[in-house]
């Protein structure tokens, strides 16, 4: 499901930030949905995602009971495999739910010397 692209600045080390304030998935002990803020964030090597592919992804997860920590692990495991980055970065910002905000972060690859994050 996940489509990509030819980097086109492949020799240049880059930061590429994708939001996507609008993720959903369900709480694997209650049903209800839970909401986030996926921030992905990663430096391509030879290849980029393709944004709508990336978009149809997140929303496979809207009907999946799944825990958070789960989520933002598998979320870096596929896409990582998928563009085989040279560092990526995948945070979960997930919506007060009974009184408690959680941010789930998990990475891969060397971390950049710099931060890559866009502003």
């Amino acid at each position: 499901m996940l489509e990509t692209f030819p980097n086109p600045a492949a020799e240049r080390d880059y930061a590429i930030l994708h939001l996507c304030p609008e993720f959903t998935s369900l709480c694997p002990n209650t049903g209800q949905p839970d909401f986030a803020t996926i921030e992905l964030e990663y430096v391509p090597d030879r290849l980029c995602i393709e944004l709508k592919s990336l978009k149809l992804y997140y929303f496979t997860f809207r009907d999946q009971g799944i825990y958070f920590e789960a989520v933002v692990n598998r979320l870096l495991g596929e896409l990582s495999a998928c563009c085989q980055p040279r560092w990526m970065r995948v945070t979960g910002r997930f919506n007060v739910r009974g009184g408690i905000s959680s941010v789930v972060v998990a990475e891969t690859g060397p971390r950049p010397e710099r931060s890559p994050r866009a502003s």
